[in-house]
C-alpha cells in the first residue's frame, strides 16, 4: 500500500505533468487559463454594469457582480481552451529532445539556456493565434526580458528559438 501511494505521489508532483487542478489530465496550462478568466470577468462585468444600470440601482450591484462571477468562470474555461491547444509538456519534450539540432544553438549549450525561449515562443503563439510572428514580433521582444526566466539569451540570440517554437505550434 505504501508502494502504491509512493508513485502516486510521485505522478503527481512530476513538474512535467503540468496536471489539470481539477481533473490531474496532464499537459494543463494555468496560466491561460487565469488570463481568460480575468479577461473574461471584466468583460462580463462591464455587461453587466449596463444591464444592472437598467434595471435600477438595486440591481446594478447583484448584476455586476453575478455578471463578473460567470464571466470569470467562462472566461477561465475559454483561456483555458485556448492555452491548452499548446500542450506544454509535449512542446518541452519536443525541444528537449531537438534543441541540439537547430542550427542557431551554440555548440555545448544546454537544453535549460534555450528552455525559456522555446516556452515563450510557444506561448506567444497561443497567446497571438492567427497572427504572424513578424506582426506581433515587437510586442514579443519588448517582453523577451521580462519572460526570460534564467535564460542568459539576449533577444537576438534568443529570438530564433522562439520564432521556431512559434512556428511549431502554428502549424
Amino acid at each position: 500500500m505504501l508502494k502504491g501511494n509512493v508513485m502516486d505521489k510521485a505522478k503527481t508532483n512530476d513538474p512535467d505533468r503540468n496536471p489539470d487542478p481539477i481533473t490531474k489530465e496532464p499537459g494543463a496550462h494555468p496560466v491561460g487559463t487565469g488570463v481568460g478568466a480575468a479577461a473574461g470577468g471584466a468583460a462580463v462585468a462591464g455587461s453587466a454594469i449596463a444591464v444592472g444600470a437598467a434595471m435600477g440601482t438595486v440591481a446594478g450591484p447583484v448584476g455586476t457582480a453575478v455578471g463578473a462571477a460567470i464571466g470569470a468562470v467562462a472566461g477561465g474555461l475559454i483561456g483555458k481552451g485556448v492555452a491548452e491547444s499548446v500542450n506544454p509538456t509535449a512542446e518541452r519534450r519536443y525541444w528537449q529532445d531537438n534543441y541540439a539540432n537547430r542550427p542557431y544553438v551554440a555548440k555545448g549549450a544546454s537544453f535549460n539556456e534555450y528552455a525559456p525561449a522555446y516556452q515563450y515562443g510557444w506561448e506567444c503563439s497561443a497567446k497571438h493565434t492567427g497572427k504572424k510572428f513578424d506582426d506581433v514580433e515587437d510586442d514579443i521582444a519588448e517582453n523577451w526580458e521580462k519572460s526570460r526566466g534564467q535564460s542568459q539569451l539576449d533577444w537576438d540570440d534568443a529570438r530564433p528559438a522562439i520564432r521556431d517554437a512559434w512556428d511549431h505550434v502554428a502549424k
